[in-house]
């Protein structure tokens, strides 16, 4: 009876395995197919290794479960299994700041990309530097499974949308395909007299993320392949760009643009007014990240080679849904690599002369932990459109922007440029372009200033502080990208920068200088003495803000009162040669001090020699 029990158990359990090996491989090849909706499926009824976790967790990623996805990879976070690569701690982080959970995200982000990010702190920067607030409100469009892309047509938008109940559906989520469709909005933000584009542009494929010519008779559009190609591991149905001619009022001749491809995709294209240079996102080899933004020059119907905008624009992560003003060749476009709120955010470029500037998000008022993309913008008001999956799906959001008062913020810390010591007490100082102070600060033990500046602005930045030479940086504020600026203040000593100069043990810095002979009893300023005095007056001229103190000592011949009065009038004359080559007297203090600051105390026992080291002037920096 025992030995038929076990071979009972063992034929189950060997059916059991052999249904899950049959199950773990239909899900990993409808994972790898990109069926995530039918993978997760099975993968849920499987036994939970860590591989599978992970899986599990980027079908929820894929479909924009970030909950789900981040419960299920932070499962396998802190098991130090290979399998965790830096790809999924990304997706980890992102499906963290989609679940609300910035700090945890932020922390991890962070490691990724070797900085400390406070994403709270971010948000409160962006309110002051972001050039728009934006007033957001979600369309009332009737659609079974929301809208994304819009574009402008005439009077009408175009977008992307599920409207029609379909058996054929995308494997990836589910639903149907995407057709083109256009509508109007209303003042309420209601979409009506929508209408689906002919059939000669939509396909049993996805079309998506229509633009037109700015003569309303050329569109450029997104579509997916027909077929599957193998791309590494998988097979997959790549995007590709197509356009159309309006003639007779119906859109013809449909083109695949050359640059497209089976192996990677081309998607998201944008044109500029002139009509002659087509933006778009690829995933084509040779980027920066997984997506980046591209462009071609059109010449006579002609399409260049692919251009890549570069580092500034594209990242390690996914760039796409550039979209170009017609207001002034601004550049919008998503991107999950650039610092954000979470997932996709929008952001904006504008055109140097050489490239483009460091993008800036566009803040929190537009912005959310989830993906918000396929920004555009009304060329005549500051109404635009944008997509977002904020609410859990995407829709199509309209928006109303107004200026903001920006602020932009420059701070830093203040050190000695050589032992590169925290320098308390330094007065930084803050100057407009006509040099004209606007703000000022002693920092504390921390040496750290902090002040408040406008867009567009050409700024000045001092430090200074007695016995350091001041040091002067200029700084410009830019229009975007640049809105927290941290500029360090290394300043230096004047007993480092000069020879002559030096801090003596009690305390005080002495300029060295040749020591200045009177004869006796009087006091004024003979051509051995007016050397000495030039080499101070150069220094003082080399450095404005230096203030001295001419100090006047006799030995102790003659009297306390008339040693006194004798000190002071060689001070006295000291002084009055300096400013007469054009010192100002607000830099100079001039002490005589008599016999009371000997440096040999020999009574009236002194010899010559002694007797000239106490009789001597001396030359302090106080400033």
């Amino acid at each position: 009876m025992y030995h038929k029990i076990l071979f009972l158990f063992f034929i189950v359990s060997t059916q059991i395995i052999t249904s899950q090996n049959s199950k773990l491989k239909k899900a990993n090849k409808l994972f790898m197919q990109r069926s995530y909706v039918k993978a997760a499926e099975l993968y849920k009824q499987l036994p939970q290794s860590n591989d599978i976790k992970i899986k599990l967790g980027d079908c929820y990623y894929f479909n924009g479960l970030m909950k789900q996805a981040s419960n299920s990879y932070l499962k396998v976070a802190n098991t130090n299994d290979t399998l965790f690569t830096d790809q999924i701690r990304f997706k980890l982080a992102q499906s963290l700041y989609g679940s609300k959970n910035a700090k945890l995200a932020d922390s991890i982000m962070g490691l990724l990309k070797n900085e400390s990010l406070n994403t709270e702190k971010f948000i409160e920067i962006l309110e002051d530097g972001v050039p728009y607030i934006y007033d957001v409100k979600k369309i009332k469009s009737g659609s079974i499974s929301g809208d994304f892309g819009v574009g402008f047509f005439g009077d009408s938008i175009t977008f992307s949308s599920v409207r029609a109940e379909s058996k054929n559906l995308y494997s990836w989520n589910g639903q149907p395909y995407l057709d083109l469709y256009k509508g109007q909005i209303t003042k309420e933000g209601d979409l009506i007299g929508v209408e689906i584009l002919p059939k000669t542009i939509n396909t049993k494929q996805h079309e998506s993320n229509a633009v037109f010519s700015s003569d309303g008779k050329t569109i450029y559009f997104s579509r997916t392949n027909e077929k599957r190609y193998e791309v590494g591991d998988q097979k997959i149905a790549t995007v590709q760009l197509y356009k159309a001619q309006l003639k007779n009022n119906e859109w013809q001749d449909v083109e695949l643009l050359p640059f497209s491809s089976n192996i990677y995709s081309s998607q998201h294209p944008t044109i500029d007014t002139a009509n002659k240079r087509l933006y778009f996102s690829s995933d084509m080899p040779g980027g920066y990240g997984s997506f980046d933004i591209y462009y071609v020059d059109i010449v006579e119907d002609t399409f260049g080679e692919p251009v890549n905008l570069g580092p500034v624009i594209n990242t390690p992560y996914r760039d796409q849904f550039p979209y170009l003003s017609p207001l002034d060749s601004t550049l919008y476009f998503t991107s999950e690599g650039h610092q954000g709120l979470g997932g996709l955010d929008i952001f904006m470029s504008e055109t140097l002369d050489k490239g483009w500037s460091t993008p800036l998000n566009l803040g929190s008022s537009l912005n959310t932990e989830l993906d918000d993309f396929s920004f555009i913008v009304d060329a005549n008001t500051n109404k635009g459109y944008l997509s977002s999956n904020r609410d859990g799906s995407d829709n199509i959001y309209l928006y109303k922007r107004e200026e903001n008062d920006r602020t932009f913020i420059v701070e830093g810390t203040v050190r000695d440029i050589n032992s590169e010591e925290i320098l308390p007490n330094t007065l930084v100082t803050l100057f407009d372009e006509l040099r004209k102070p606007i703000d000022s600060v002693k920092v504390g033990i921390d040496g750290r200033y902090k002040f408040r500046t406008i867009p567009n602005s050409k700024y000045f930045l001092e430090g200074f502080k007695p016995l350091y030479i001041p040091k002067e940086v200029s700084f410009d504020t830019d229009d975007s990208g640049r809105i927290e600026l941290n500029i360090e203040l290394e300043i230096e000593s004047y007993d480092d920068a000069e020879d002559i100069v030096v801090e003596k043990e009690d305390g005080y810095v002495y300029i060295e200088l040749e020591n200045i002979y009177f004869d006796l009893d009087k006091w004024d300023i003979k051509p051995q003495a007016e050397n000495t005095l030039d080499v101070l007056i150069n220094l003082m001229k080399k450095y404005p803000r230096m203030e001295v103190e001419l100090g006047a000592h006799t030995d102790t011949r003659s009297d306390e009162n008339y040693n006194i009065v004798l000190s002071e009038n060689r001070a006295k004359a000291a002084y009055e040669y300096i400013i007469s080559n054009g010192i100002k007297n607000s830099r100079l203090l001039a002490i005589g001090y008599g016999e009371s600051q000997l440096l040999v105390n020999c009574n009236d026992n002194c010899t010559e020699s002694e007797h000239a080291v106490n009789r001597r002037c001396e030359f302090i920096i106080i400033k």
